[in-house]
């Protein structure tokens, strides 16, 4: 029968990456909030952190600008741009201070050319692209039978797991990075910096999430390439 026209058993194996990255959004989610509503003792915005990490580390020339959306925060490696939501660029909490720093990270791993972020930057246009074609490319070759084109499939979705992975230091790394200064310069005292860490450490099993449901989605491709050869 051809594919997508039954019931498929090997959607069961996306099921427990599911669950995690269901999990992940929620705890993020928790946290996040759960320390937006608490003041830091300094009192900065996450526009303020952001500012004086950048100035310190001496990218006077990257601006930080707000940008809509809640938790859409990032670092723009293109055009280095520092871009903060709403509650964060103006926000006082654990939370934005937090998520600025994290920002912050980006900017500097750039600056000293770390990297994974190097290679991310690189590649990220390829498997954008890779990625849209992978499904594509394998769904043709499951329905017309063409074990080549499956297989151009898989190794085009085999992009977006590389790139998940390569993710993951990148995104470990410009968390250190920012809680190290949070802690160091005094911008967060005591028991925020714990909270910094809860927020940022939430953030950070949205990727590995994200990388486990590539994977297993990477290994249900081959299964289903397999099945459909036999």
């Amino acid at each position: 029968m051809p594919f997508g026209f039954y019931p498929d058993r090997t959607m069961l194996m996306l099921i427990p990456a599911i669950l995690v990255a269901l999990w992940a959004q929620s705890k993020v989610s928790s946290t996040y909030r759960n320390y937006k509503s608490i003041r830091t003792m300094n009192g900065y915005t996450g526009e303020q952190v952001a500012r004086m990490m950048l100035d310190e580390a001496g990218l006077y020339d990257v601006p930080v600008v707000e940008t809509r959306g809640e938790l859409s925060d990032h670092y723009d490696p293109t055009r280095r741009i520092v871009r903060l939501s709403r509650d964060v660029f103006y926000g006082t909490s654990i939370s934005s201070a937090g998520i600025a720093a994290h920002e912050i990270g980006h900017a500097i791993q750039h600056k000293e050319h770390y990297k994974p972020l190097v290679l991310r930057t690189s590649i990220a246009t390829g498997v954008n692209f890779a990625s849209q074609m992978s499904m594509i490319l394998f769904i043709l070759g499951i329905f017309l039978s063409l074990p080549g084109l499956t297989t151009v499939g898989i190794i085009f979705f085999s992009a977006t797991v590389i790139y998940q992975l390569v993710t993951l230091p990148v995104e470990f790394n410009a968390s250190s990075r920012a809680l190290k200064v949070l802690e160091g310069r005094g911008i967060l005292l005591g028991n925020e910096v714990d909270g910094a860490k809860k927020v940022l450490g939430a953030a950070a099993m949205t990727y590995v999430a994200a990388a486990l449901m590539s994977i297993t989605q990477l290994l249900r491709l081959i299964a289903l390439s397999n099945r459909n050869n036999d």
